[in-house]
């Protein structure tokens, strides 16, 4: 393998991994509830912990990362979901009884997922260091491969999860040392063969760990400002759709385990769509016009799955989510690579830091403003996302007159 490509697999297992274990760990949270007693309101806060500590530390790890570089960052964070994953395997090996330094398993339960979120807030850490080591015309390729791992992490961390459904009573710790020995190699692949992506002709500006007044002025730019509205208004509609699906399927007659191949269903649409279709088309059509495309099929898809449960159809249910997912496949990785593009160098970590801050609480709101509508109508997150993504594809047209000038 060549030197230029290695960094980018490194890149590519590091993201693989984080989708990994959110995937292992997202379709058990619904059976840790009934195994620990926890109420539809805990589960409901323990599912939004870990993305809202990746809204509050993904600006802090990407500014970071601009001040100090991105391998030590990426480290850091490897190194925390090696411990997190691994006390979350121990903690569910306690049973519903268990007690570990005086407090209950489900106290632990939310000190793994908030420890797993500071630790996974590295993804924007990530992209700065793809955008470091690509050109702006393979910039959008480039973070197409993140796409693509969470595509792979999010088809077999369900496939795992589901390997040990039904093999105790209670969930497995398995998936969770699984989880943290992957991260452990992936740490230490990142200690002996990741190089330094930050040049160092490129000025670090001698500001404070968030410069909140900097960051403030950046986003008041037109092209910075509506790129980042449009991340999280097309984040939190497809945050609706994830968060409500298994409740869908439930709907329709699905057990557990084939709930599992649903998810997993999904994250192989995504693998394929970002890691082959989007990365080829990407460079000859431009950011724009996939972003473009991106809405018009996520709001397509949205209203087919809408119909698919309200006909209480598995089949139609199978052939439509493939538009939506591909639909997001395209739109995600096009918006950051306009956002990339249109930032300074010395500023993609703490801009491309703000872009996951603004999906994290799309997906902090997505699923509370869904699960509040799934229980008015099943599908009524369905039709009021694809309403969402409506007014998406207004704002995707907006960004052709924004231009492409990076921040000075």
């Amino acid at each position: 393998m060549s030197k230029s490509k290695a960094p980018l697999l490194i890149i590519f297992i590091t993201v693989f991994i984080d989708l990994l274990g959110f995937g292992i760990v997202l379709p058990l949270l619904p059976r840790y509830a009934k195994h620990f007693d926890a109420s539809g309101q805990t589960l409901g806060l323990l599912m939004a912990s870990f993305s809202a500590m990746q809204f509050l530390f993904a600006p802090l790890w990407g500014r970071l990362s601009d001040r100090i570089g991105r391998r030590p960052v990426l480290m850091l964070g490897l190194a925390g979901s090696t411990v997190f994953y691994g006390l979350f395997g121990y903690a569910t090996s306690l049973g519903s009884g268990g007690q570990m330094l005086g407090l209950g398993v489900l106290p632990w339960l939310f000190i793994c997922r908030i420890g797993a979120g500071i630790a996974g807030a590295t993804i924007p850490t990530a992209q700065a260091y793809i955008a470091d080591v690509t050109g702006p015309t393979e910039r959008a390729k480039g973070m197409a491969l993140i796409g693509a791992a969470f595509g792979i992490g999010f088809t077999f961390g369900p496939l795992l999860g589901a390997a040990f459904l039904g093999v105790s009573s209670g969930p497995s710790s398995a998936p969770g040392y699984v989880a943290s020995v992957l991260s452990g190699l992936a740490f230490l692949s990142s200690v002996f063969l990741l190089p330094e992506s930050l040049r160092p002709d490129v000025a670090r500006e001698a500001r404070h760990w968030l410069d909140l007044k900097a960051l403030r002025a950046a986003l008041t730019l037109p092209s910075i400002g509506l790129l980042l509205f449009t991340i999280f208004l097309t984040t939190f509609a497809f945050a609706q759709f994830e968060s409500t699906l298994s409740l869908l399927t439930d709907h329709l007659g699905l057990a557990d385990k084939y709930n599992y191949f649903v998810f997993a269903y999904i994250g192989f649409i995504l693998s394929l769509s970002q890691g082959i279709l989007v990365r080829r088309l990407v460079p000859k059509v431009g950011e724009f016009k996939m972003a473009v495309t991106g809405t018009l099929l996520m709001t397509a898809g949205l209203l087919l799955i809408g119909f698919a449960g309200q006909s209480a159809s598995r089949p139609m249910l199978y052939a439509v989510l493939p538009i939506c997912v591909v639909g997001f496949s395209a739109l995600t990785p096009s918006l950051q690579g306009l956002l990339s593009r249109r930032t300074a160098a010395s500023q993609q970590g703490g801009i491309l830091g703000v872009g996951q801050s603004m999906s994290a609480l799309a997906r902090i709101l997505g699923p509370w403003i869904g699960m509040q509508l799934n229980e008015k109508q099943i599908t009524l997150p369905y039709w009021v996302g694809a309403g969402i993504m409506a007014v998406g594809v207004l704002l995707t047209l907006l960004l052709r007159d924004r231009g492409n000038t990076p921040l000075n």
